[in-house]
């Protein structure tokens, strides 16, 4: 290797490097500029192009072996109202469950929760059917009431979430505007007195939620599985089967309503919390299905480069999010390679000239800490400065385990790759953690018959 070719590998290293840090700075300082100057003007917006504001409500609660969480989460929903007191009829999807689901369900007596229980060999086919067993039965519910399905928003509210009372309200004002077909609100971290659990409020507090605002400027936001709100119209134009077996399944559905022209908000001004994982193995089994399902949605990169509805902007933003994944796994096998490479030759006595003495791989190494240090910590403060309800110390705390998160991360993607190039594709549901029980809603007597589902047997 010659000392040019060491002086590249060097700055490119060294570049790389810095760009996450300084990428950081840019992100979260746009963040702070948008929210401070532009929720005026999207309130304009929504008012220009109304009235599209929804008056009807299903929360969709997909369940398989919930016994400990369900009954919170029912509960909590049922409690949530949106304007003029519209109320918000529940749909648990039973997907098969062999534990105390149905008996928790069942003790659940309220006008407005219905139970869709799906037994075996339909039950237990992923996420994405048994969604759209819900979205089916919420059809036809609407096609018999005569209900507009442009005015019927359906939220997804996984087995362990809960929505922030305002969530339905905040939904509507969003949805006022006919051009928004769907919106995600923000995912937080019940149990984040764990540190795996701060470190996953770290991340959905600060980052993701810095990610989806910047998307929401150039119109990209993506659809999680957990707090995700569509109009029942912008669904049935995806025919009877909007989600797919893809193992993100929401990131597919938002992907192909940009596709289709349809217009998704994010705001962070409501949320839904969920369980953070607090076991290593299986946080890592959860990453890996979502990176496998990021790897499956990369298959769409075609038609949104060749999309008319897709601007140049919106197309770099989602092949970034699409791709980064990947390219990050690739660029840290370069540089660890490095690294390795050099302290193989400072060993036997034939160093490399970008890293010639053992000063200078210590002092790329205090670097590399930094520099993997430094996110963590400026997203610390941004969670304090939004949200006020932890700690400095706390975040702190958590800012310095981001790394190791970050390395688990990696791991999940490599295995990720594993699994797609080996045709594998099942996975095992995450976990819940038992929680002290909800109060009861109040047991608010249910909508006039005109926009009530008609009283028909639930399909198995």
């Amino acid at each position: 290797m010659t000392a040019s070719d060491s002086w590249l590998v060097l700055v490119t290293g060294y570049a790389i490097l810095l760009a996450w840090p300084v990428s950081t700075l840019a992100l979260v300082s746009f963040a702070v500029r948008y929210v401070a100057s532009h929720r005026k003007a999207l309130v304009s917006k929504s008012l220009e192009h109304g009235d599209g504001t929804p008056e009807h409500f299903w929360i969709i609660v997909p369940a398989l072996n919930e016994e400990v969480v369900v009954g919170n989460t029912v509960r909590a929903a049922l409690g949530l109202g949106g304007p003029g007191g519209t109320l918000a009829r529940v749909l648990v999807v039973d997907d098969g469950s062999d534990d105390r689901t149905p008996e928790v369900l069942a003790a659940i007596d309220h006008p407005r929760l219905q139970v869709l229980r799906r037994e075996l060999p339909e039950a237990r086919k992923g996420k994405g059917e048994a969604l759209n067993a819900a979205y089916r039965y919420i059809s036809e519910r609407t096609a018999e009431a005569g209900v507009s399905p442009s005015k019927v928003v359906v939220g997804i509210i996984d087995g362990d979430g809960q929505g922030s009372q305002n969530i339905l309200l905040e939904v509507s004002r969003m949805m006022r505007d006919t051009n928004i077909g769907a919106v995600q609100v923000q995912v937080r971290i019940r149990n984040r007195d764990k540190l795996l659990g701060a470190v996953q409020d770290l991340e959905f507090g600060a980052i993701v939620n810095a990610c989806q605002t910047l998307r929401d400027a150039i119109d990209t936001v993506g659809l999680g599985g957990n707090g995700q709100f569509t109009r029942l119209s912008g669904l049935q134009a995806l025919g009877d089967a909007p989600w797919s077996a893809c193992l993100v399944e929401d990131l597919e559905l938002g992907l192909r309503m940009h596709l289709d022209g349809v217009g998704i908000r994010y705001t962070s001004r409501a949320s839904v919390t969920q369980q953070a994982v607090v076991d290593l193995k299986r946080l890592t089994r959860q990453r890996t299905r979502w990176a496998q399902g990021n790897l499956q949605c990369a298959g769409y990169l075609r038609k949104l480069a060749v999309s008319k509805r897709i601007g140049v902007t919106s197309l770099i933003e989602m092949t970034h999010y699409l791709v980064s994944p990947w390219l990050n796994a690739l660029v840290t096998v370069f540089l660890v390679g490095g690294v390795l490479l050099a302290a193989g030759g400072l060993t036997v006595g034939h160093p490399m000239p970008y890293l010639p003495t053992w000063s200078q791989l210590a002092y790329s190494g205090e670097v590399w800490l930094g520099v993997t240090l430094f996110p963590g910590f400026v997203w610390a403060l941004v969670h304090r400065h939004r949200l006020r309800d932890e700690k400095l110390s706390r975040l702190f705390t958590a800012a310095v385990a981001y790394p190791v998160f970050l390395i688990l991360g990696l791991v999940a993607t490599y295995r990720a790759l594993g699994r797609q190039a080996t045709g594998r594709s099942a996975w095992a549901k995450t976990e819940r953690l038992a929680e002290a029980p909800l109060e009861a809603p109040l047991q608010i007597p249910a909508p006039a018959p005109s926009t009530a589902p008609a009283p028909v047997p639930v399909p198995a």
